[in-house]
């Protein structure tokens, strides 16, 4: 259900996690970009780092930091091969985990992708009062997580509650 005054623009962070993605063949990334833009909200940056732990640290951080930067999505990284290190990498910056992420994630990409869903640890948290997604790499998991939750829970109309009306309280001590 959406409440009909205008959504509030947010501004939003990119980050694809991948040792063979560039600009050209980073869908997934592209297509995050468009649709946060295509949403009303604002992209600050889009980066793509290698699957490194303090590399991926290093750049969430900053924007954590960055008072412009309300939310973070990032794409890759987030299976179980020795490479696969974002759900390390993001963590121990996180001061609360959204647990309902990962859940309804698995949950919606089981009717996509069966039980190969078990393998993302897709994740959500909030850091200084930053909202982190981390997605699966591929294109159909971004589609998947933007449709059916990130672009419900960034839009200030959805009711009876969103992400958007708790960014004010999120550094609450």
């Amino acid at each position: 259900m959406k409440d009909t005054k205008a959504p509030t623009s947010i501004n939003i962070a990119v980050l694809t996690i991948s040792d063979t993605r560039d600009e050209i063949s980073d869908t997934s990334g592209q297509y995050l970009a468009d649709q946060l833009e295509q949403a009303g909200h604002r992209l600050i940056e889009k980066r793509i780092v290698a699957d490194n732990i303090y590399k991926i640290r290093s750049i969430v951080s900053s924007w954590i930091a960055n008072d412009n930067v309300q939310a973070i999505i990032t794409n890759g990284g987030t299976g179980l091969t020795g490479r696969d290190g974002t759900p390390e990498a993001i963590l121990p910056l996180v001061d609360k985990v959204i647990n309902g992420f990962g859940e309804m994630f698995r949950a919606i990409s089981i009717e996509e992708i069966g039980t190969s869903s078990l393998q993302s640890r897709a994740l959500a948290g909030v850091a200084n009062g930053t909202i982190i997604f981390c997605l699966p790499g591929s294109t159909g998991a971004c589609t998947t997580a933007w449709r059916h939750i990130i672009s419900q829970q960034l839009d200030s109309r959805t009711q009876p509650c969103n992400l958007v009306q708790l960014m004010p309280r999120l550094k609450e001590k």
